[in-house]
């Protein structure tokens, strides 16, 4: 069995659905309401876990109300929780959600100040335990401990490489795979072009670099060429999550074979079967379903 940690933050979300997003000021009116974890460590750690991984989420909560909610969610779909540090006198972060009526969303995400950052207890960890460490780029400083330990530990390092006020290069330096988010590469490259983004992030560490631009899929760079797996068509009701559900899904199939394109393929197809359905996390399928999935399309 694959063994993943799962390095960042897990976030209460509290999802409005309405039928078009806001465009101004005013009040509008929600046609559903759901409260359900979220973080992108945390929902690729569900993602893992769904799909046959044994997985340790290592993060940070509040000993409040909202964090003994996000754990006790992680832990009913057999992530292990075991490792996250839960600080007294200290709120849990959370995110307010809207979604519209295609599946696209507006998220506002308010990290808790009460969660230090400091990662120095992360060296209590064994990582050379695990398969694959992922880590997200909210808590800097967690990623950069933990991706210290796993390179020592000859460990693969895969880094969700979203849109965050700090500088990500030192993250992307230590990662053997790099999966951006479309905003997160213009962001530290500067360039919108996804290959032209990808050479540039390629400069800074010799890894695999790759970028998701959601409905269109996948695009990555191996031996020098641009490569492109599209997304699957499915009928989209919610993309929240999406993005963290294919780090997961990435993370897990790096885990058990090598070959880039198939992995590729494999993610693409466990976030769109994941956008059927409301919430980052009910629609995540299991193997079989994904495999059942990938079968269709033979």
């Amino acid at each position: 069995m694959t063994r993943i940690a799962c390095v960042g933050i897990t976030v209460q979300d509290r999802l409005y659905y309405v039928e078009k997003l806001p465009q101004g000021g005013g009040k509008y009116v929600a046609n559903d309401y759901r409260e359900i974890g979220g973080g992108p460590a945390a929902t690729a750690a569900v993602a893992a876990a769904k799909l046959g991984a044994e997985v340790d989420f290592i993060g940070r909560v509040g000993d409040d109300a909202t964090g003994r909610t996000l754990l006790a969610e992680l832990e009913s779909y057999d992530v292990n929780v075991g490792y996250t540090r839960r600080y007294p006198q200290a709120r849990s972060s959370q995110s307010a959600v809207l979604v519209d009526a295609q599946g696209e969303r507006i998220i506002i995400n308010h990290p808790s100040p009460d969660l230090p950052e400091d990662a120095d207890w992360l060296h209590e960890i064994d990582f050379s335990r695990y398969d694959v460490v992922l880590a997200d780029v909210r808590w800097h400083q967690g990623a950069l401990t933990a991706f210290t330990l796993a390179q020592r530990a000859g460990v693969t390092t895969l880094l969700d490489a979203d849109v965050t006020p700090q500088d990500i290069r030192p993250l992307v330096a230590l990662a053997d795979h790099a999966a951006f988010s479309e905003p997160g590469l213009a962001r530290m490259t500067g360039e919108t072009a996804a290959e032209k983004g990808l050479r540039l992030a390629k400069n800074d560490k010799n890894g695999q670099v790759y970028v998701t631009q959601g409905k269109q899929g996948c695009f990555w760079l191996e031996n020098g060429q641009l490569k492109h797996q599209p997304g699957f068509k499915v009928e989209v009701v919610d993309t929240t999550g999406a993005g963290d559900v294919f780090h997961g899904a990435l993370a897990v199939a790096l885990g058990s074979q090598p070959d880039i394109a198939q992995a590729v393929r494999y993610a693409n197809a466990v976030a769109a079967l994941k956008c059927t359905r409301p919430g980052g996390r009910a629609g995540i399928p299991n193997c079989d379903q994904t495999d059942s999935f990938l079968a269709s399309f033979v």
